[in-house]
């Protein structure tokens, strides 16, 4: 089963009645997903010139949220991608919204998810040219997701970081403690610091938008009081530990740059009940982490 199927078995029904609330982005989407690898697309015939066997192959859509495409995007990427690499540990951080900011998000993807790229690079910059901590002018690849396993939305970055970086004068490296990139909670508090500031200065220029339960957050005296409870809360950054060589940060990454919200692979069934799909739950433990959870077709697809 292929999300193509629900698609087609339950796309043209969903988009009569979402008729004026699809952006045009989303309706290609879908019709690219549909098409993918179809004859609606076209394609070529190959043939065998020793047992003159034809085989049909049809054209791909290309589209970068077709779980069948990037597969294939994801290895282009990676071999381009060779050269880059520097011989030494990598690290791979994370950063994440709180659940408070990531509801404002939604309806600001623009605004705050740039902010988010934004805030994540400036603060591993700034603790590591810190003399306390490394420094060093490091590099850094982020890469930016929007959802969660479950398909919720659920707005963090994923870098992939050198371990080490040029010192002050550029004339020498300088590499961090082995198994160990930069300390934790100093990267936590400076994200949350820059990003409530930053996000403030958005509010005061009146670029955000604010719908629903949040309307009444275009008051300026309401917003601060929403924005006092962040600032004390624990913001989630977290690092894990040096990859095994340079060539697995790179397989790491593809997955990460290509990935789209849910792979063929996971899908369970379609049937009566809905839509099952599996997907890992990551405050349980050991083999528990792995659930399977129902959709109506309509929800699954708005998701």
């Amino acid at each position: 089963m292929e999300v193509a199927d629900i698609f087609r078995a339950h796309g043209p029904a969903w988009r009569e009645v979402q008729r004026g609330h699809l952006s045009l982005a989303h309706l290609k989407v879908m019709s690219a997903i549909e098409q993918c690898r179809s004859a609606a697309l076209g394609g070529h015939v190959l043939r065998c010139e020793g047992c003159g066997i034809d085989q049909v192959a049809y054209n791909s859509c290309r589209n970068r949220h077709c779980p069948k495409c990037q597969s294939g995007a994801a290895q282009r990427w990676l071999d381009a991608r060779q050269a880059d690499l520097l011989p030494v540990e990598y690290f791979h951080v994370v950063f994440t919204l709180p659940a408070q900011v990531a509801d404002i998000a939604y309806t600001n993807k623009a605004l705050l998810y740039g902010l988010l790229f934004d805030v994540a690079a400036e603060t591993l910059l700034t603790i590591a040219a810190d003399p306390k901590r490394l420094g060093a002018r490091i590099g850094v690849t982020l890469v930016l997701h929007t959802w969660g396993s479950a398909l919720t939305h659920h707005p963090h970055v994923h870098g992939i970081v050198p371990g080490g970086g040029l010192s002050a004068d550029g004339k020498s490296w300088v590499a961090c403690r082995p198994g160990f990139f930069l300390p934790v909670r100093v990267l936590s508090r400076l994200f949350r610091r820059r990003f409530l500031e930053k996000l403030l200065q958005l509010h005061e220029g009146g670029q955000l938008k604010f719908f629903g339960e949040h309307a009444g957050l275009v008051d300026a005296a309401a917003f601060k009081a929403w924005l006092a409870p962040l600032r004390k809360t624990e913001w989630v950054v977290y690092a894990k530990r040096p990859f095994a060589g340079p060539e697995a940060v790179l397989a790491y990454l593809s997955r990460y740059t290509h990935r789209v919200a849910i792979s063929n692979s996971r899908l369970v069934s379609l049937d009566e009940r809905g839509v099952s799909f599996r997907w890992k739950d990551y405050r349980a433990k050991d083999q528990t982490r792995h659930k399977t959870m129902t959709l109506s077709p309509q929800e699954f697809m708005r998701c």
